[in-house]
């Protein structure tokens, strides 16, 4: 008799392997019905990994769209599915037990099914209570084997840390392919070493489209014994999201398998409005290179849930590298070049930073270290020279064990920095706040909302929460689209010139003016200001502090080479800021929340 394959649609992750931001509440519910009427899907992927904190950062209430975005899908028995980061939650860094438990609590009662629980070392420590809590919470709990290729990530590797996960009673595993650089080979061995040891448990086959190895890996591990196969829809399919779904369901049926029929219309219905909120203002934040297949990031690893963010990333840099370059009359370099540096950046520092498996976070923490190592070189400087606290926190096994042994180059750097590495429970070192965080929003007159679903906003994304209540976060979106517009406009139109231009933002009209201009630098009077002048590193965000607690440096302030004298925020992580120099502080020369280059002048000390 013919196996049975089921099909999730990550229509998440969809969004987040393309680019910054994805639909509001309106449009979430507007697309439900036509993917529900098409008939096909056993399960939905709803929310997790950076839905909350995107949805803040447009200033919209995450709690309100996920209770709209699952309502349909519950009510027709379609199962829906969340992503979450074991340690850290829904957050970038490490979560306290209190806030872990809650979010599971919290995410079923708005109306999410499964919890796929990944952790990015791969370290069972930290899913344990994942495991423990979505369980308590009355969700299936599934989790994650985050697959990466390297010597010490074998088959064996993963089928021991299947069972493993089976042990702690885990409902499900997922084959998390992040990069899509597993062998498909190798993950069909993976999947017959799970059955083998429990013909039971349910296997789900997650795989990113980057390499090119997608299709074939989804057939190999559905010959093998998995039960689903996730995938992805036109206009926003292949390149560094997932295989289509038109592919996946012909190969799949053409083998043998019983797979759902689709109905067409409303497949055409999806993908006009996917295509509708791309040309609304969401294409704005998509790199039109994440459409692509690229062969190359086979060896760097480097994941599709990443590649949004990255490009943004790495066009910013690739400004602030020609602005030096140009500076030093030196010739400019094609971003194209300096994605392939960055590559191969990767490729050398990822087996001496212990071969973390290259998923959020630490693949956030690998290529940040890698950018700031190719622009340095590119300045004649060394490797190595800016590592942020999350990242050495990684390093130290604050995070969990590294698969692998660190390079010598990272040892020395330890110890010449003092540096001590843990052992132990990296939940250990995370006390519990949501009592302290209550007891903020209560000061603050802001209500801890249904379940506490505001308070576990507050606790993850704090931040981003304040940004979103105070309205900054709204109009930080709105000043970004007109600045993203007039990006595109000037690559057309390099002469200086206003327009105007209406957009709507969750159903909002907004009309919005914004200038063009021909690109020319303009020089800075702090260069006629004396004294010696600290750099930025990076381009980022600048503040003086990161937390309003910490005491502020402030003109006429006294401070000695190597004082840490403002923060920026920075590809998703905090770079702490040391001075250069000795002495008093005779100019800040930015203000808080600036955005700031690569070599723009932060301090003058003299």
């Amino acid at each position: 008799m013919p196996k049975e394959i089921k099909l999730c649609l990550v229509y998440r992750d969809m969004w987040q392997s393309s680019g910054k931001y994805m639909p509001n509440a309106n449009q979430l519910i507007k697309v439900a019905d036509p993917i529900i009427n098409m008939g096909c899907w056993d399960r939905i992927e709803t929310n997790g990994g950076g839905f909350e904190q995107i949805q803040l950062l447009a200033g919209e209430n995450p709690n309100e769209v996920l209770r709209k975005w699952t309502k349909p899908f519950n009510e027709v028995g379609i199962q829906t599915q969340m992503l979450e980061r074991g340690l850290n939650a829904l957050s970038m860094f490490p979560v306290s037990r209190d806030v872990r438990e809650l979010m599971f609590s919290v995410k079923k009662k708005q109306g999410t099914d499964i919890s796929r629980s990944f952790d990015g070392l791969n370290d069972i420590r930290n899913l344990k209570l994942s495991i423990e809590y979505a369980k308590k919470a009355g969700m299936v709990s599934q989790s994650c084997l985050c697959i990466t290729h390297s010597k010490i990530h074998t088959v064996d590797y993963y089928v021991n840390l299947a069972k493993q996960l089976i042990e702690l009673g885990t409902d499900e595993i997922a084959i998390k392919d992040m990069a899509g650089i597993g062998r498909p080979s190798s993950l069909g061995k993976i999947v017959k070493g799970i059955k083998k040891h429990d013909p039971n448990i349910l296997v789900q086959y997650h795989g990113h489209s980057g390499p090119g190895f997608s299709v074939a890996s989804s057939l190999e591990v559905a010959r093998c014994g998995a039960d689903i196969i996730d995938v992805s829809m036109e206009p926003l399919s292949w390149g560094t999201t997932h295989a289509d779904l038109l592919t996946i369901h012909e190969i799949l049926k053409d083998d043998g398998f019983t797979v759902k029929d689709f109905d067409r219309k409303s497949y055409m219905e999806v993908k006009s409005l996917t295509q509708e909120f791309i040309d609304n203002y969401l294409g704005l934040y998509i790199n039109s290179k994440n459409r692509l297949m690229n062969s190359l990031l086979i060896e760097s690893g480097l994941p599709g849930g990443m590649m949004g963010s990255l490009m943004s990333d790495l066009e910013k840099s690739h400004i602030s590298i020609n602005k030096w370059l140009k500076r030093n009359n030196k010739s400019e370099i094609s971003i194209d070049n300096l994605f392939s540096s960055l590559l191969d950046e990767v490729k050398y520092i990822w087996p001496i930073m212990g071969y973390p498996p290259l998923v959020t976070p630490y693949s956030q923490y690998v290529k940040n270290v890698a950018i700031v190592n190719v622009i340095n070189r590119i300045k004649g400087k060394e490797r190595w020279s800016l590592i942020d606290d999350s990242t050495w926190d990684m390093l130290l096994g604050k995070s969990g064990k590294l698969p692998g042994n660190l390079g010598d180059e990272i040892i020395k750097l330890s110890d010449d920095l003092g540096k001590e590495f843990y052992e132990g429970d990296p939940q250990d070192l995370v006390e519990d706040v949501l009592e302290k965080n209550r007891k903020e929003m209560k000061k603050n007159n802001w209500d801890c909302g249904k379940d506490d679903e505001e308070l576990l906003e507050f606790s993850l994304h704090k931040t981003q929460y304040i940004d979103y209540k105070s309205g900054k976060a709204k109009k930080k979106l709105i000043d970004d689209i007109n600045f993203q517009k007039q990006l595109k406009v000037s690559e057309k139109e390099p002469v200086s010139e206003n327009k105007k231009e209406i957009i709507k933002v969750d159903d909002v009209i907004y009309e919005v003016e914004y200038s063009i201009n021909n690109g020319s630098d303009v020089s800075s009077q702090d260069n006629y200001v004396k004294g010696n002048k600290v750099l930025s590193p990076i381009e980022g965000r600048v503040f003086l502090a990161k937390d309003p607690k910490e005491k502020r440096i402030k003109v006429g302030d006294s401070v000695k080479k190597g004082d840490v004298i403002c923060y920026i925020e920075s590809m998703k992580v905090i770079n702490a800021i040391k001075s250069d120099f000795s002495g008093d502080v005779i100019k800040i020369c930015f203000k808080d929340g600036d955005d700031i280059y690569d070599d723009d002048v932060l301090f003058i000390i003299n």
